[in-house]
């Protein structure tokens, strides 16, 4: 199970995090975001995959990001279409991920997912809020016992190390969970990570190898 960590801001607190080795580091391009990101991405390791977030925005603004930080995946977390989704991977280098976000409560519907899993790489599930994401709470995971596809997904939604029981539960499941996304349980403030707590977590979630 891989980890990513989003929601970065800080160039000297994004290096002490990649330093770290989380497998993908999103940054926030959606500017209603505290956790705006409008910086320099100081230069990480290459394992780490730099993730790029947009809610609601065009391809034009979305590619512009792809080619000015290099980004390696795109994570799409507003009300996008299927339509544009393939419009966009069109015009995205291949090797380039697309992640669609969903945001998921007990009424969920899984079947307004089928018609994403021919042009998505990967799905994510989020805790539905009044924002996009970074709402800093769980949802139910109960209710991904519906989820009937092979597409793999990263789990998100107020995960912090209180959660590691819980994952190490659902990670004996059928479910393709991919990785698992965390954010607001980390910070000091909106973008800033407390480096010490993630490696805390990191190191007990490599331990625990999901």
């Amino acid at each position: 199970m891989k980890l990513k960590i989003c929601g970065m801001k800080y160039p000297e607190n994004i290096l002490e995090v990649g330093a770290l080795l989380p497998d993908y580091m999103g940054f926030i391009f959606w500017e209603k975001s505290a956790r705006y990101f409008n910086g320099e991405i100081p230069e990480l390791i290459e394992t780490v995959k730099k993730v790029g977030v947009f809610v609601n925005q065009s391809q034009e603004e979305i590619l512009e990001k792809v080619q000015k930080y290099n980004l390696q995946a795109v994570q799409l977390h507003g009300n996008e279409a299927v339509e544009f989704l393939l419009e966009l991977k069109k015009q995205l280098p291949k090797k380039i991920e697309i992640i669609k976000a969903f945001s998921a409560d007990e009424n969920f519907d899984f079947e307004t997912i089928k018609p994403f899993e021919a042009v998505a790489d990967f799905f994510l599930f989020d805790t539905k809020g009044k924002l996009p994401g970074g709402n800093g709470t769980t949802f139910d995971w109960t209710i991904l016992k519906k989820y009937k596809s092979d597409k793999p997904f990263f789990l998100s939604g107020g995960i912090g190390i209180n959660e590691l029981k819980a994952i190490e539960e659902i990670s004996k499941s059928n479910l393709p969970i991919y990785a698992i996304d965390v954010n607001s349980k980390f910070e000091i403030e909106p973008g800033l990570k407390n480096k010490n707590l993630f490696s805390n977590f990191k190191r007990k979630f490599d331990v625990a190898n999901f």
